[in-house]
Parts: C-alpha cells; structure tokens; sequence
C-alpha cells in the first residue's frame, strides 16, 4: 500500500500554476514516450478540461485506470488521471495514512443514478466546469487492521473530457468519501456504544435503520456520560474537530458489551423511517409517548446528515395555532365564541390572507382553528393578548425554551418576545422568528393529550425538568375538543378522518425564497403524539397529514 507514497506533490503544483489561466484544469503534458524529436525542439502540451463529456466507453476507461493506481498505493499516477493532481495526491495520502488499510479494493461499477443524457462538462466563464461530467459508480472495500469484516462503501466520480480525449476524474473531496465535502475529513477514534449494542425499550436491535445509525455517535448513556468504552471506528468529523463526528464504522467493538437501551419502538420506528425516506424535498418525524414522554420514533430525509427532527430551526406554521388557540382560550374566548374569518386582515400595512379565498364571517372560534383561518388568529391575538403571553405560555405550559437534556442535542425552541408588533402577530399564526423542529412540536401534541407537559427523553432515566404550571382542566379540555374537530370535519380530515380519538392541527409554512410552502402537523391518538414536517411539501394535510395517519394507525402497543 505505501508503493508510490515519495511522490512529487510541489513538481506537480508547480506545473500547474506555471501553466497560466485556471490552473487546476491547465496540465503540462510530459514528452511522448519513443519520441524521436529533440528535447529541445518539442513543445509541451497544455492539456484543459473541453466542453465535450467523453463517451460512456472512455469514461469507464478513465475511472479504471484511476481506481486502480489508487488501490495499489500508486497516487502520482492516480493523480494524471484526474483534472485537480496535487489536491487528489494529497487527499488519497491522507486516506492512507489516517486508515492504514491492509488491503483496498476498488471495483468500478456503471452509470450513477443521474441521467447521463443530462449530465454536462460545459465550462463556465472563468473555465470550471458547470455540472459533473459522466457520472460513475464504484465500490470500496476496505479491510482495516483488527476490524472483524470489511469497511465497504459505494462511491462516485465524474469524468470530463480533456483536450488529449482522455477521460480523467473532475476531482472534488467526496470522491474519496461521498461523505466529505471539503469541510470534513475522515478520521479513526475510539467510540461509546457499537450498533449491535443500542436496542429500543423492548431489547430489539435498531440496527437496521439508517436514521438511528447516523445519530449513534451523538448519543449519550447515563452509564457512560462522554467516556468511551475502549471501541474505535471510522468516523466523519468537522476539519479541526469541532461539532460531534458521525460513525461510518466500527473497526472493534467497544468492551462494555453491555446492552444500550433506547425509549424508541422498533414497530413505530420501521414506519417513521418509511414515511420520511418516501417525501420528495426534506423531511423529519417525531413520535412520543404523552404518558411519559419518551421518544417512540425518529427518522429524517435524507436519513444520513444533520438530525433535522431534532436539530431544525425552522418556523411551525400553523401548528403554533395550538399554542395561541390556549392563550385565547385562557383569555376568555370558548370554542363557540364568534369569529369572523375574513379574507384578509391588515397587519402593520401589509394585507394577510388564508389559504383559501372565501370568506367565511359566520365562523366561530372552533370553525376558525378547524379551518386554520389565518385572519381570525390574527385578529383575536392583537386584540386580546399582550406581547409577552405566547412566548410565556410556550415556556411555562408546553417546555418550550426550556433546555432540554434528551440524550442527544437539540435545538431548544425560540419564541421571541417581540417589540414589533408585526412580528408579534405574525406568531401567533407561527411564522415571524419563532424557530422550532418536529421534537417540540410532538411534544406540543404530547402535552395537549396528558395535559402535562414531560420533557421528551431517548435516553431512558434522563432527568424531565418540570414545566412552571398546567392549563387549567376546562380549557385544556376545550382545546382537546378543538382538535378532535380538526381531525372529524376540518383540515385534517382527510388524512386522519378514520383514526379513532384523532385530534390535530396543520400547518403550512411559508418561507422565502422557497417555491411551495413547508407542510406541517401534529396530531396525537390514544397514548401516541406525533409531529411531522415536510420541506416545500405545500398544505399540511397534503404531506404531512398522510405521514402522521400511518404513525398513528400503528399506534402505541406499550
């Protein structure tokens, strides 16, 4: 694996830049084997990345070539065949020299999944290319010392066209990873818990789905705090160390083969998964147990990356009507207190509108949550409650703000107290700053069910902090009513009509710059309160509400 490893990584650079214009895709070709033509009288040939992809048959030729100096150790030659040397000598030393493998195998596979009819090498103005070239698969297979199997992973490259019709590789950091993008490198360190280890609460394995997978370096045991158990694994992590590395794999088990048990339910779990991977954009899933707030379900889309469920800061739409809707009713509004809905309602000059066109004059307060009428929220908050309730209520009622201790980080929920008065209306239909995620907004179902708000945990025996107090139980029993009527003739009824005891809010959430809005709900059914979240998936009822139907006819078994 070391052959090759004295390579000339400043004679490389050096070329590059002497050959003018963009150097990364400016190479100085070296004299032509068996050439009969003084030295002297030859001229070197610039070679340059063209506008032309090269046939499938020379691109599949160029990836060859390039994963076969790479699995031989041979990086100056693995280098030539690609449109960045210098950068691809010194990442492939890097791989071998942070790894240490004792063997690698590189097996070019054919076209990715993009189209290659829409693939494109065509250079832009300064002379990188626009799009990726010809993509192509390989597989990596990787066997480390002391590792019980083999590290195996698919990759990707891009192949373009150069001016000497070769095919060579478009360099980019994911082409030794698909992990890495330039601000993450590979690394081996010791790790706290193997995935054979985590189990949910009834001691099944969880190894099966990738969105538990790619959290497990994140979580911490009460047995162990941030003290790892004498394991070590291949993980990805932030240059310079920051942020928490993601396991990719694991090389030795840790010691302790002690079962690490988690509140999930792999029933519920398997679902989640299912209806996250199956949106079109973005996506994230909670689900918790009212009765002790345990976390039942996780899952986002892409599975693989930033824990969207948990970490998102995203506003929650609608759904923060379930909030407002207990600080009106504590104000002094009932269900069946008149409301008009108009079309549109005037906020600080700017004219606000529902979702739908009509307006609807006769509505009462139930009608308007049932219905999700923007305009009756907007003008019942500003006319009733003071600046300060809704943050206080989000806080002292429903957890949110708290810091909250789950076993793995979250982002804790802003619901800013605001001195403009715009922003402060805009809330109360849950857009302006208010920043949340799936996790707190489960939970916001999760406390209108118990009528007590415990802090979601996935760690089993994590400290629950209090909330400061309780709705009082006539109107935490009026908003429960709201939301079942959500559920049996309003926004939700179509995705959750048939659940028995069914009761929810939707959202949608319009954000800027961003085409369709995102869809949002939560909903609860028996001891299960689910909260899901689809990015630009439009009305909440259209992609979220299916979602959250499956979660909640499989329900909570105990």
């Amino acid at each position: 694996m070391h052959n090759g490893a004295k390579i000339g990584v400043a004679a490389v650079t050096a070329a590059m830049f002497a050959g003018g214009g963009y150097a990364a895709y400016s190479l100085v070709a070296g004299d032509d084997a068996g050439s009969s033509a003084p030295k002297a009288a030859q001229s070197p040939k610039v070679l340059a990345v063209v506008a032309e992809l090269p046939s499938a048959e020379v691109a599949a030729q160029g990836a060859s070539a390039f994963l076969a100096a790479w699995a031989k150790g041979d990086y100056e030659e693995a280098g030539r065949h690609t449109d960045k040397p210098a950068a691809a000598i010194v990442a492939l030393a890097k791989f071998r020299d942070t790894l240490t493998p004792t063997s690698l195998a590189l097996t070019p596979g054919g076209p990715t999944a993009a189209n290659l009819a829409n693939s494109s090498a065509s250079p832009s103005a300064s002379g990188v290319p626009t799009g990726a070239g010809v993509p192509l698969s390989f597989h990596a297979k990787v066997e480390l010392k002391g590792a019980a199997s083999a590290w195996q992973y698919d990759g990707a490259v891009a192949m373009v066209k150069l001016n000497d019709g070769r095919a060579v590789v478009h360099w980019e950091p994911s082409v030794v990873h698909p992990k890495l993008d330039g601000t993450k490198v590979l690394a081996v360190q010791p790790i706290s818990a193997s995935a054979s280890q985590v189990v949910d609460r009834k001691g099944r394995p969880l190894t099966e789905f990738p969105s538990v997978q790619a959290v497990l370096e994140q979580i911490r045991f009460k047995d162990e705090g941030t003290t790892a158990s004498g394991g070590t694994g291949v993980v990805v992590t932030q240059a310079g160390g920051s942020g928490t590395p993601e396991r990719l794999f694991t090389i030795t088990e840790p010691k302790d083969g002690a079962k690490k048990p988690l509140t999930l339910d792999a029933d519920l779990q398997r679902v989640a998964e299912a209806v996250a991977k199956g949106q079109s954009g973005p996506a994230s899933v909670v689900a918790i147990e009212p009765s002790t707030g345990q976390i039942l379900a996780l899952a986002n889309n892409p599975a693989q990356g930033p824990n969207r469920a948990f970490g998102a800061t995203i506003a929650p739409g609608s759904t923060m009507k379930v909030i407002t809707a207990a600080a009106l009713l504590e104000a002094g509004l009932t269900p069946d207190s008149p409301l008009p809905c108009p079309k549109t309602t005037n906020v600080s000059g700017r004219a606000v509108p529902n979702d739908f066109l009509d307006e609807r004059l006769g509505n009462t307060f139930k009608d308007d949550f049932a219905q999700s009428c923007n305009t009756a929220f907007l003008e019942a908050g500003q006319a009733k409650l003071k600046p300060g309730t809704l943050p206080a209520l989000s806080k002292d009622v429903f957890g949110l703000g708290l810091v909250w201790q789950t076993g793995l980080p979250t982002f804790d929920t802003k619901v800013p107290l605001e001195s403009n008065p715009a922003e402060t209306a805009m809330a109360y239909i849950g857009q302006g700053r208010i920043q949340t995620n799936s996790l707190a907004m489960a939970s916001v179902a999760a406390t209108v069910q118990s009528g007590t708000f415990r802090q979601p945990i996935l760690v089993p025996g994590t400290a629950q902090p209090r909330a400061a107090r309780s709705l009082d139980r006539t109107v935490l029993g009026q908003l429960q009513s709201m939301m079942r009527r959500t559920v049996q003739s309003g926004t939700a009824s179509g995705a959750l009509g048939g659940i028995p005891g069914a009761a929810a809010k939707t959202g949608t959430a319009e954000v800027n710059g961003q085409s369709a809005p995102n869809s949002w709900i939560t909903a609860y059914a028996g001891n299960l309160a689910v909260a899901v979240e689809v990015q630009a998936g439009g009305h909440g009822a259209t992609a979220a509400g299916p979602a959250a139907a499956k979660l909640l006819e499989v329900g909570n078994k105990g």
